[in-house]
């Protein structure tokens, strides 16, 4: 497939790390970048400036020293909120303005702000003209399928989209009820895409190599979003555009590679935070990176006690220790 561009930046690949709160921060995007994400999208920011002098804010603020394009994501319900936000962005170093019109939380919808948004086409028509002449970068937009089963309105939304100058647009293939229950379905994606011209962006369920290129045949789209599949899997970028290169799977990626990946990330997570607050964010990483290895319950528990990072990464290297000397004792 052809290589996708969002306004002036050309992306590697069609591999996109969807924006995810408390999630991709700069370490883990930059780690993705490294394992295959064409582009990574920066962890959601709201709109109202007036809270941004809080460190959490603060630290999703830092666009320096990141790999082009550099695209964050903006949240809110107020369109000159939003448009100040925006602008604000650019001149902190953002590339691309991504608003959040998908995100199901309650304590965003509850201040008619993500998915809550699709429920008003006028207030989105005004939110997305007044970012996009706010701006001089490309803006782009997500969104779900509709606000429920019975109200599945992201086609007209997409036009809207469109009219108003969005350079991009991501759908998620659920609805803001179904929150991320049951599976994603890409028939209303499908749908988008066939009708606009600008790029359209797949979202939900991606989670393999196989997957990949089935959700790109059936909906046409220009790109993929992964998400929650990347959570202490990074390298799965690195296997899905291995597999639409070749038509043929990675090997397995295997324990001491893994343990090379966690412990970079620790890392880059200690010493972009801190250790008081590194230290406190791996943990739920470690969980991701080694939930479906043997043990792994157990020594989760220990490991969510200790408090420095010296302690951490002993902790995993001692770890993957005992895991190769049970794997070499098997094959024994």
């Amino acid at each position: 497939m052809s290589a996708v561009s969002i306004g002036p930046y050309r992306l590697p690949n069609p591999l996109i790390l969807a924006p995810m709160a408390g999630v991709t921060d700069q370490p883990f995007r930059r780690l993705c970048r490294r394992l295959g994400a064409g582009m990574a999208v920066a962890e959601m920011v709201t709109s109202d400036t007036r809270l941004w002098q809080s460190r959490k804010t603060q630290q999703r603020l830092i666009h320096r020293d990141e790999n082009e394009p550099r695209s964050i994501q903006i949240a809110g319900a107020d369109p000159q909120m939003l448009a100040d936000a925006a602008r604000a962005n650019v001149q902190l170093g953002a590339q691309i303005i991504d608003i959040n019109m998908g995100c199901p939380a309650k304590k965003v919808c509850n201040k008619a702000a993500g998915s809550a948004l699709m429920r008003d086409e006028r207030l989105v028509a005004e939110i997305l003209a007044a970012v996009v002449a706010a701006v001089t970068v490309p803006v782009t937009l997500k969104i779900r399928t509709g606000w429920d089963h019975d109200n599945r309105n992201a086609l007209r939304i997409a036009k809207i989209a469109e009219d108003a100058g969005i350079s991009a647009l991501a759908v998620h293939g659920r609805t803001r009820a179904d929150l991320y229950t049951g599976q994603a379905e890409y028939d209303t994606i499908a749908m988008v895409k066939q009708a606009l011209s600008i790029p359209v962006f797949a979202n939900g369920d991606i989670d393999s190599p196989r997957k990949a290129p089935q959700v790109l045949d059936y909906t046409s789209v220009d790109a993929l979003l992964i998400g929650r599949a990347a959570q202490g899997r990074p390298w799965i970028f690195r296997e899905i555009n291995h597999y639409l290169a070749t038509g043929e799977y990675l090997p397995a990626i295997d324990n001491r590679e893994i343990e090379s990946i966690l412990l970079e990330h620790l890392t880059a997570l200690h010493a972009f935070y801190g250790e008081l607050m590194g230290v406190r964010i791996a943990r739920k990483h470690v969980g991701w990176y080694l939930a479906t290895l043997p043990g792994a319950g157990e020594f989760r528990a220990q490991f969510n006690r200790l408090d420095s990072t010296d302690a951490q990464c002993s902790a995993v290297r001692r770890f993957f220790r005992e895991q190769n000397n049970r794997d070499e004792g098997v094959a024994a």
